[in-house]
C-alpha cells in the first residue's frame, strides 16, 4: 500500500480510506488490467480486414507496451494480481474476465483458421490457452528480471514463437504494424513529489 501511495503521489491513508484494504487494491488494479486486455481484444474481434497474424503480434505488443509503462507499479502487485486471475476467489469479476478473454482469443483463433491464416492442427481454445500462457510469464519474468529490455521487444520476440507455431503462411516478424487496437484508458495525473520542482 505505501508503494502504491508513493507511486500515486498521495498518502498511504489516501490509498486505504479509497479502497479499504489490499485485497480491494488489488482487485481494482485487476479489474483495469482486465478491462484494457479485454478492450484489446474486442478491437481485435471488431477488426475484420487485419490478417489475424498481425492481430495477434499487436496483442502481445499492446500489452507489453501497457504494462511497461508503469513497470514499479505493476511489479509490486503483479503476484497478487495473478492470483486472482488464476480464480482463487470463485465466481470474482477477475475470474469471469479472464474466461471471457479466453473465450475472445479462441474466437480470434478461430476467424485465423477458417481464413487459413491460424493452423487447424491445435484447438482454438488450446491456442487461446497458450497465448495466455506465454503472455503472463513473458510478463512475469520482464517485472522480477533487472535486465532492462523493453517488454514490447521482448514480446515481439514471444509473438514470433506462438506464431512460428499457430500462423500457417508467412510470420510477420518485427514490431507490428501499428493499428488502432487500444482501448482509451483513463490515467491519473501523478503529483510532484515535494521538493521535485522544476527551478
Amino acid at each position: 500500500m505505501a508503494d502504491v501511495a508513493r507511486e500515486a503521489g498521495v498518502a498511504r491513508a489516501t490509498v486505504f480510506n479509497h479502497f479499504g484494504s489490499k485485497h480491494a487494491l488489488v482487485e481494482g488494479v485487476t479489474a483495469d488490467v482486465l478491462a484494457y486486455y479485454l478492450g484489446l481484444l474486442e478491437n481485435a474481434l471488431a477488426d475484420r480486414e487485419t490478417p489475424v497474424p498481425i492481430l495477434v503480434r499487436s496483442l502481445f505488443e499492446l500489452m507489453g507496451l501497457g504494462i511497461e509503462e508503469d513497470r514499479r507499479f505493476y511489479r509490486a502487485v503483479f503476484r497478487e494480481i495473478a492470483k486472482l486471475r488464476l480464480g482463487l476467489d470463485e465466481g470474482s469479476a477477475g475470474q469471469l474476465a479472464s474466461r471471457t478473454a479466453l473465450a475472445h482469443l479462441a474466437h480470434l483463433m478461430t476467424r485465423g483458421q477458417a481464413r487459413g491464416e491460424i493452423t487447424r492442427r491445435h484447438r482454438p481454445e488450446d491456442l487461446a490457452s497458450v497465448f495466455e500462457s506465454l503472455l503472463n510469464g513473458t510478463i512475469s519474468h520482464w517485472l522480477y528480471d533487472e535486465g532492462s529490455e523493453s517488454l514490447q521487444i521482448r514480446m515481439g520476440r514471444v509473438a514470433d514463437i506462438f506464431l512460428h507455431a499457430a500462423a500457417d503462411g508467412s510470420v510477420p516478424t518485427g514490431i507490428a504494424p501499428r493499428i488502432s487496437l487500444a482501448p482509451q484508458r483513463e490515467r491519473v495525473p501523478r503529483r510532484k513529489a515535494k521538493g521535485r520542482g522544476t527551478s
